[in-house]
């Protein structure tokens, strides 16, 4: 999924448009092999006529649903509208499920950008990313960027070529 050209100015670019990294997934998948498993032993250790095999099979679908929803569904959802935009302009950043929260930031206010990467981003080629603004807000943490090294190193230039217009009379 592109970013729609409408939210863009006239001259304004996309370098580029991300959503978290993938790693974000991988406990949700864990928990739905996992939940797979325990409901199908669940139902299959339960007796087939019994009031208490019935009670018991609705329980085990009921709290499967439950579960599901919770740890499955819903971190499935918060990754896929999680975004990091950067274009030519400004750094977007877009999330939220329900209620949707999106931020942008000239590149013309920002100070700095820097990377944070443990040991399992460095294995995955992710970090995050962060951001010093002359705003009030000051620092933002972009969580989980994928190539953030390159995001970090593509942006500082956007950041330099901006300011270095912005000096030329």
């Amino acid at each position: 999924m592109g970013f729609s050209e409408k939210h863009l100015s006239d001259d304004e670019q996309v370098i580029f448009h991300l959503r978290t990294h993938v790693k974000a997934l991988l406990l949700p998948v864990l928990v739905l092999l996992l939940l797979a498993v325990g409901i199908g032993f669940g139902l299959r250790a339960l007796p087939a006529d019994e009031t208490i095999g019935t009670v018991g099979r609705w329980a085990i679908l009921i709290v499967g649903v439950v579960v599901f929803v919770c740890w499955v569904v819903w971190p499935f959802l918060t990754w896929l509208t999680t975004t990091y935009t950067v274009t030519s302009e400004r750094l977007l950043t877009r999330r939220g499920i329900i209620t949707r929260t999106g931020r942008d930031i000239p590149l013309r206010v920002i100070n700095d950008v820097a990377y944070e990467m443990q040991l399992n981003d460095r294995i995955l080629r992710c970090g995050t990313l962060v951001v010093s603004a002359a705003s009030e807000q000051g620092q933002v943490r972009l969580n989980d960027v994928p190539r953030v090294q390159e995001v970090q190193l593509r942006l500082s230039e956007l950041v330099r070529e901006v300011n270095d217009e912005v000096e030329r009379p």
